[in-house]
């Protein structure tokens, strides 16, 4: 038998967590109400056009389902000019998609192979962004249609004009019916937080930092992170204004988690005064440039007052020659400067984030974005940033992605659907590939669930069909009256009635369309109802083989990597500092493609339906300290000169020996977190007491960076508890 591995962690029980939730709260939804609205109006009126007026079936059946994709399967966000691109794009690549499967669809084996590349780069395709990540539903439909649905290379012409023909139509709608932008609400997030930090600061100032404004303070922080963390896919893109703003939310969570350290220091050199006010001005302006107001941050007075507030870190000149002066002012100085220190980079980004700031900015930011300090001259930052933007382009071609899984996933899935709906001979194939494509989750048990409210909504909506029918008999007039009725209905319910709800209702409009193009009265529900519970079992067979455990188990391999690579970072970063290796830390890298993907997992899974097994609070501890881990390092990695040369002495095995004590504890969480090990025992572990630097005054850079690990080190506390309960949580079964 292979040795036991002891990994020490606490075993205590972990917190009762509730085992079911709401999936929704019955209110009226003004977003849902003009989807609805936009609906109603152009799909009767494109269908009545196309099958009516051009008598085309082809062209009526995907201006239809084109409306379907466009106007209730996809939500795009932001400006007008946003939505345009959104819909434009949509377009493109479904006319592509729609294209292919049309080609293929003829031979069921071909049609099977070519799906997997086709819908595995349609999923893998929302990690560009949230726009991207918005349409990749409505994407699918333009190929899961023509896939599953018989027809010739003869008829691509006139599924295209369909297809094209919806999208002008709900571009124009989308445009024309859509209420004004609310604005951006992440950056109005950071700006309130940014305004409430600076509050803080003030009332430092003054002396009267109260509970109240400390709670105001890390309302402001928490509202962020919520708005931020909201949706399942990250609400920035990879353009360079949306990673600008990205990484001004992680520096507002370091900025007030810095200043909520400093609240019991007592700032009464005047040097430190002006620093805190300095800051608390450039914060206040920050504020106001993120809520769109014409004001340049006042970050020459903030510059200033670190010039006069004693050592700074990189700083290789003693205070006025006493070392002991130096090492007095170091400590002191460290919450004033280390505050400055990141206002000054969430300046430069939230410039980017507004679209003010020069290349050369842009460029040095970069650098921090992607792990590494920003120095070199231009072009050595402008070729790093390149290679940083292509190292985090592919950041999630990897097993531990939730983009990846989910694609690799869904993929197979609908492929399987396809092979299953041909092979089995069902008369409407699209609806076994619709089936899966409309249940498939991330994990096994709730594809299960999402799948039975799938058939029962598709049941219940087949006898309002059925009764429908009966009561209307073959009148045609009554099922174009019924039509937008029912549209109604499906076109609201998405995100504002139960998911079964709107299967119900979504079966009605099927059946009434179908009615109106080809008449078979109640049968197509019956053949709807089966053909879902084909596909029901095909999403739930791949989950089961492919992914039983969803994003859970992703979150917990992605944070023992984000601890690894940040300890990995934190060393070399501190050997940098102190001047024992020559080139800058490789591990920073890293260390942000962990992070990016550790998000993207989180998303994931909080976005899945059903009872959770870890609680938001122990998870979100866990993914602040990785991301806290990261900061610290890059902070240390900033604090070398030029010209440092290596430092000697019994101060110096210090730090090394309080790092890699830090690296080691890290390494113990990541082994924790991560995936079970056979034989493993679990055992509590403990944060490292750090030492401090004995035998004599050191220089100030030294002191710097033990405040930084000393820091790290206090904040590490948080982490063993919530850590013990994710492995107490990762070691039970699946189906449990």
């Amino acid at each position: 038998m292979p040795p036991a591995t002891v990994i020490r962690a606490s075993v205590a029980a972990p917190p009762a967590l509730p085992r079911h939730k709401p999936e929704w709260v019955p209110q009226w939804s003004v977003p849902s109400a003009m989807r609805a609205l936009r609906a109603v109006l152009v799909m009767p009126a494109l269908f009545a056009l196309s099958y009516k007026g051009f008598d085309n079936l082809q062209i009526a059946l995907f201006a239809a389902f084109g409306t379907f994709a466009h106007l209730i399967f996809a939500s795009f966000g932001g400006t007008r000019r946003d939505k345009v691109i959104g819909h434009l794009g949509l377009a493109v690549v479904g006319s592509v998609a729609l294209t292919i499967g049309t080609a293929v669809n003829g031979n069921t084996a071909l049609a099977a192979i070519v799906t997997i590349p086709v819908v595995f780069g349609i999923f893998f395709a929302g990690v560009a962004g949230p726009t991207a990540a918005a349409g990749v539903t409505g994407a699918l439909l333009s190929y899961v249609l023509p896939v599953a649905t018989a027809g010739t290379v003869s008829m691509i012409p006139d599924r295209l004009a369909g297809w094209w023909l919806a999208s002008v139509a709900s571009t124009i709608a989308v445009l024309l019916l859509s209420p004004r932008p609310a604005g951006d609400r992440l950056r109005a997030a950071a700006a309130a937080c940014a305004r409430a930090q600076a509050s803080l600061l003030e009332a430092i100032l003054r002396g009267d930092a109260t509970p109240a404004s400390r709670d105001a303070a890390l309302t402001a922080k928490m509202t962020l992170m919520t708005t931020f963390a909201s949706t399942p896919y990250r609400p920035t893109g990879l353009a360079t204004a949306d990673q600008g703003l990205s990484s001004a939310v992680q520096l507002l969570e370091w900025c007030s988690a810095l200043i909520a350290d400093a609240i019991d220091e007592d700032p009464d050199f005047p040097e430190d005064r002006a620093l805190l006010r300095a800051t608390a001005d450039v914060l206040a302006d920050t504020a106001a440039m993120l809520d769109g107001a014409n004001v340049t941050p006042r970050i020459e007075m903030l510059e200033l007052a670190c010039e006069r507030c004693g050592p700074r870190p990189g700083t290789m000149q003693p205070v006025a020659g006493n070392p002991a002066a130096t090492l007095v002012a170091a400590r002191r100085a460290f919450h004033e400067q280390a505050i400055a220190v990141a206002v000054r980079a969430l300046v430069a980004d939230a410039m980017i984030a507004t679209r003010r700031a020069d290349p050369e900015t842009i460029a040095a930011r970069r650098r921090g974005w992607y792990g590494a300090p920003p120095e070199g001259d231009a072009a050595e930052r402008r070729v790093a940033a390149l290679s940083g933007a292509i190292g985090v382009l592919t950041r999630h071609a990897s097993l531990r992605s939730v983009w990846m899984l989910n694609s690799l996933r869904g993929s197979v899935a609908l492929a399987a659907a396809v092979l299953v709906a041909d092979l089995s001979g069902v008369q409407h194939g699209f609806w076994v590939v619709l089936g899966t494509m409309s249940v498939l989750r991330t994990n096994a048990a709730t594809t299960e669930s999402t799948a039975l409210r799938s058939l029962g909504g598709t049941a219940i909506g087949f006898v309002a069909g059925a009764l429908l029918l009966l009561g209307i008999g073959h009148s045609t007039t009554a099922l174009w009256i019924a039509l937008p009725i029912a549209l109604a209905v499906a076109a609201y319910a998405p995100g504002a009635l139960p998911f079964m709800f709107g299967q119900a209702a979504f079966t009605v409009v099927v059946v009434v369309l179908f009615n109106l193009l080809v008449p078979a009265g109640w049968r197509i529900g019956v053949l709807r109802v089966e053909d879902v519970a084909i596909g029901c079992a095909v999403s739930l067979a791949v989950g089961l083989l492919f992914w039983p455990r969803g994003a859970g188990s992703v979150v917990g391999d992605d944070l023992a990597d984000a601890y690894r690579a940040g300890g990995e970072y934190l060393t070399q970063a501190v050997d940098w500092a102190l001047g024992l290796q020559d080139t800058p830390p490789t591990a920073g890298p890293a260390a942000v493609t962990t992070g990016i993907r550790l998000d993207e997992a989180l998303r994931g899974y909080l976005a899945e339906q059903g009872s959770k097994r870890a609680s938001k609070e122990d998870l979100w501890r866990l993914v602040m300290g990785s991301t806290r881990l990261r900061l610290t390092a890059y902070s240390v990695a900033s604090l070398r000169s030029p010209g440092t040369t290596a430092q000697s002495g019994p101060q110096r095995a210090a730090l090394e020996r309080n790092a890699t004590d830090l690296a080691g504890f890290y390494e113990e969480v990541a082994l924790l977190v991560g995936r079970p090990i056979a034989n493993q025992v679990l055992e509590p572990i403990t944060v490292p007491k750090l030492g401090g630097l004995d035998g004599g005054v050191p220089h100030h850079d030294l002191v710097w960076i033990r405040e930084h690990l000393h820091h790290l080190g206090s904040h590490a506390q948080t982490i063993p508890e919530p850590a013990a309960h994710m492995a107490e949580q990762r070691r039970l079964p699946w189906w449990r």
